[in-house]
């Protein structure tokens, strides 16, 4: 379990970048969105430790990430957008960092490597960003950390490779771990997500599971507009709303269409989403 406890930070006493961010993230996919400079990439970097807020914690399993503990440092790994590797190959960092990760799996590591394509001698600094980015998802995945930290992981690859990403997520999770994506390209990993983190002008104003969010709001298709619905928006001739959950166990979380919703500052779906009763 994951728990955010009023994390704030800002950058040279600036506007914060992460205001007050509280939440509870259990084992699972989960998708983190939000506006470019919304503060998704700083709330990463403070749930790995990287930065230390200026106020709030963020714990693993009771543990402060920020205090950079052996036993939490050796049961996380964030991947950013852009990551300096201090070695030339993913097979050389493997070798120099494996050994610091538990459950690191070699033959996982070759498993995702082959199915990229690749055989992990390549040069980082030499190849392109799509490969840059295939080798070091497959290094990640392969790491069976508690806590899996991506941002952007599919930036730069083509249909097939996102499509490969997808298949080794979904096959290197296990149900114990937590892996938090961070994309703009919500279609990539769809089928993948147990639940979305959602983040506007600094504040974490989602924090739910799938079936929570389930639970309240269902995401429905026709050909004209529902009655009573939340918010719809109009394509190609069908309509997509957004309606209370009717209890029923049939539904499903059009997260594109509920990240417009919460953008275009539907207060009633706010609210709905952010009641904790």
């Amino acid at each position: 379990m994951i728990n955010l406890e009023h994390l704030t930070y800002s950058y040279n006493k600036g506007t914060d970048a992460v205001n007050d961010a509280t939440g509870k993230v259990t084992p699972g996919i989960w998708l983190l969105l939000g506006e470019n400079g919304a503060g998704k990439t700083t709330l990463l970097k403070l749930m790995a430790g990287v930065l230390r807020p200026r106020t709030g914690v963020c714990r693993l399993d009771g543990e402060e990430t920020a205090l950079h503990a052996p036993s939490v440092m050796r049961r996380l790994f964030f991947l950013p957008d852009e990551l300096e590797v201090p070695a030339q190959t993913v097979r050389a960092l493997a070798a120099a960092d494996g050994i610091f990760y538990p459950n690191f799996s070699q033959e996982t590591l070759d498993s995702n490597l082959e199915a990229f394509g690749l055989n992990g001698k390549e040069e980082i600094t030499r190849t392109s960003l799509g490969t840059r980015r295939k080798l070091l998802a497959a290094y990640a995945l392969a790491l069976g950390v508690d806590m899996l930290l991506l941002d952007e992981p599919a930036n730069g690859l083509d249909i097939d490779s996102k499509k490969t990403l997808r298949r080794l997520m979904a096959g290197c999770v296990e149900s114990e771990q937590t892996v938090i994506v961070s994309t703009h390209n919500i279609s990539d990993l769809r089928e993948l997500y147990d639940g979305l983190m959602l983040m506007h002008g600094g504040r974490l104003t989602v924090c739910l599971t799938a079936d929570q969010i389930l639970s309240r709001l269902s995401c429905v298709r026709s050909a004209t507009a529902v009655p009573d619905a939340l918010y719809s928006e109009r394509s190609a001739g069908v309509v997509s709303s957004i309606v209370r959950a009717d209890g029923s166990e049939n539904g499903d979380i059009d997260y594109a269409l509920l990240y417009s919703a919460v953008m275009s500052g539907n207060t009633e779906i706010i609210k709905i989403l952010s009641d904790n009763d």
